[in-house]
């Protein structure tokens, strides 16, 4: 992978959300993204979830069709410049591997399920950078499973939530037969007004200058209120717009019978539950307009890969601040990195590995002793379910899985069928990154910036590794002892570590 981008080159996004999949595409003008091509179609997955939360079969056929199609655009864009990041739906199917093993079949990239709090992320750097004024804002954005809320200044979030509420999930919950009344529109208000009380007191304490909505749902309502003349001269969603529409939204029963001028067929169904929420939040947000942005999430996907050719990672701050929370030796983390990108660099081309596998070994080296700050008795576990299951800027579910499993088998005895659940997460790169800092730790165990021995590490075939170790064995006894017991434990995963030198004698 470059390290750059320049001009002309193309980025991608496809947006895989629980009402809409989108597709972005764009090219970098002078350090900004420039679209090229926008698709959007109404896959709807969140409906597709059945009473046990499991897609059904024709939700998943719907998904994989319209990612056929987008697929059938990306021609032009490498692979490395393309993300695919799934959202609410995907985040609670039950079987949503099931659906991610059928998509790689079609895809060029894995899909990446990311959290609310970093959905919530990426939709503010979206909006952030497609909009000119500046001041600290409150980003909405109503999606078909979730709502993000996003409290931000330029183009950094202060405070990112997001709730269990969303225009598809109200429609199945409240206006499944369609009707529209009295009775479905304030439960449905209710139901909403109760998420959004676990958030609104820190929310105004914390304060804003503007607030700012995107996305279908709110974007749909704007343009009902600007055509029935119901907005501001700057075409804002009004508090008394809002409940102008709420009156003339309740004189009709049916979901069928609406016929705003420039609503979309497919946006129909979901707007009576997509406007109960938009109602709520203004009434306990106390907010009286709303501007609009074009920009969302697939905006901000592309914008943070952006950051990552421009070593701007944001992943590389979050390992940072997860340093310093929980207060890391950051000398011993440095002294392991050193080490772990040395074996990294010796057997990289032999075994295939990506710059993007050197940058998840170097995080997991940073963060291989996170769990101390619980307990030191078996602190590789608690490590690793730190690290799957905190909310981390940048980072997607599969990532931090991945992240997981390196500080979860960096140290102790590692047995054999866990390589299978290490397949299952990354691929045999996963399993060599493994590998990989454990000898990194096990080479700094005296945690000394005592010169360590000269070290290369070779790959003689699939499954034998060579650790050639220059110098007289006798001055690392402890050294000595802890290589031969690894030996053992790399059989475990069907790889045999020779340890070889001239004066290094068992």
């Amino acid at each position: 992978m470059s390290d750059f981008l320049i001009d002309e080159e193309l980025l991608a996004a496809i947006d895989m959300g629980s009402n809409s999949f989108h597709l972005a595409i764009a090219r970098l003008d002078h350090g900004e993204v420039k679209k090229v091509v926008s698709m959007s179609e109404k896959v709807q997955l969140a409906a597709g979830l059945d009473d046990n939360n499991n897609l059904t079969d024709v939700a998943q056929q719907r998904g994989l069709a319209c990612l056929s199609r987008f697929v059938g655009r990306l021609s032009s864009v490498q692979a490395n410049r393309l993300r695919i990041v799934a959202t609410n739906a995907l985040r609670q199917a039950k079987n949503g591997q099931d659906f991610i093993d059928k998509a790689a079949k079609i895809l060029p990239k894995p899909i990446e399920i990311i959290a609310g709090r970093e959905e919530a992320r990426l939709i503010y750097l979206g909006v952030s950078h497609t909009m000119a004024n500046g001041g600290r804002r409150l980003v909405i954005d109503i999606g078909g499973g979730s709502t993000e809320f996003i409290i931000g200044e330029q183009f950094e979030p202060i405070y990112t939530e997001s709730l269990q509420m969303g225009c598809v999930a109200f429609t199945n919950k409240f206006f499944a037969d369609g009707e529209i009344n009295v009775k479905n529109f304030n439960k449905a208000v209710s139901a909403a007004t109760k998420e959004l009380l676990a958030i609104a007191n820190v929310y105004k304490e914390e304060g804003w200058e503007t607030v700012v909505g995107s996305s279908g749902t709110i974007k749909a309502c704007r343009q009902i209120i600007i055509n029935l003349g119901w907005s501001d001269e700057k075409q804002t969603i009004t508090r008394t717009g809002v409940e102008k529409l709420k009156e003339k939204l309740l004189k009709y029963k049916h979901i069928s019978e609406l016929d705003f001028e420039g609503l979309k067929e497919d946006r129909r169904a979901v707007l009576p539950a997509g406007f109960a929420i938009l109602y709520a939040i203004f009434n306990v947000m106390d907010i009286d307009r709303m501007m609009y942005s074009d920009g969302a999430l697939r905006e901000g996907v592309m914008y943070d890969l952006l950051g990552r050719f421009k070593h701007e990672d944001i992943r590389d701050r979050s390992v940072q601040a997860l340093v310093g929370r929980y207060n890391i030796d950051i000398k011993q983390a440095e002294r392991v990195v050193k080490t772990a990108q040395k074996l990294f660099d010796d057997v990289a081309e032999s075994l295939k590995l990506t710059n993007e596998d050197s940058d998840l070994l170097r995080r997991a080296a940073y963060l291989h002793e996170i769990g101390l700050a619980i307990s030191h008795g078996g602190y590789h576990r608690h490590g690793a379910y730190v690290l799957e299951h905190s909310d981390i800027p940048g980072f997607s579910q599969i990532d931090q899985n991945c992240l997981s499993h390196l500080v979860a088998h960096h140290r102790r005895k590692i047995k054999a069928d866990l390589k299978n659940e290490v397949l299952k997460v990354g691929t045999p790169a996963l399993v060599y990154l493994c590998l990989l800092l454990r000898l990194a730790v096990l080479l700094n165990h005296s945690r000394s910036d005592q010169m360590l021995p000269a070290i290369e590490l070779t790959v003689l075939n699939e499954q034998q590794w060579c650790l050639t170790v220059s110098g007289d064995a006798k001055q690392w006894p402890l050294l000595v002892a802890d290589l031969h017991d690894e030996q053992a434990q790399f059989k475990h995963w069907n790889i045999d570590l020779i340890i070889q030198s001239e004066k290094f004698i068992d």
